[in-house]
């Protein structure tokens, strides 16, 4: 009998992305079976980053996010993680990274409810179409969220 490849498991995140809690999560699944993973950062949307330059899409910060969160994905993972940048609408980067690169699992982290605007445009439910297990990982607080 042959073994079966690892799960490719698409981790979405922004603010996000250097969380206990998500931190947390890719360390339970890493330990629940094989695995690989990906961390998408959706670029921020023009106007909403913080930086000055008007042909900025939101690229920079979605590399520093990375850059931050990568190394820590990794050891909780126990593997390397791809990074990759994607669309700013959370929805479309998802979908993208799916149809272009094919995964079984997406885990979503988010900030808490009260203040998640994926949550608030039901993220999760808006990509059940993809047929994909998701697991939701919400962030105990904003301040606890990492920032470039």
């Amino acid at each position: 009998m042959q073994a079966s490849a690892p799960a490719r498991v698409l981790v979405v995140a922004h603010r996000t992305a250097a969380t206990p809690a998500l931190i947390d999560a890719v360390s339970a699944r890493a330990g629940a079976g094989p695995a690989v993973f990906t961390l998408l950062v959706p670029r921020a949307p023009r106007g909403l980053h913080r930086v000055v330059d008007p042909e900025d899409t939101g690229e920079s910060e979605a590399q520093a996010v990375l850059e931050l969160a990568l190394p820590l994905l990794e050891e909780a993972a126990g593997s390397p993680v791809e990074g990759k940048v994607g669309d700013p609408n959370p929805a479309d980067a998802i979908t993208d990274a799916v149809n272009l690169d094919g995964y079984d699992e997406i885990i979503i982290s988010t900030l808490p409810a009260r203040v998640s605007q994926w949550l608030r445009i039901d993220l999760p439910s808006k990509l059940t179409p993809l047929g994909l297990p998701i697991t939701t990982v919400t962030a105990k607080s904003p301040r606890s969220a990492g920032r470039p």
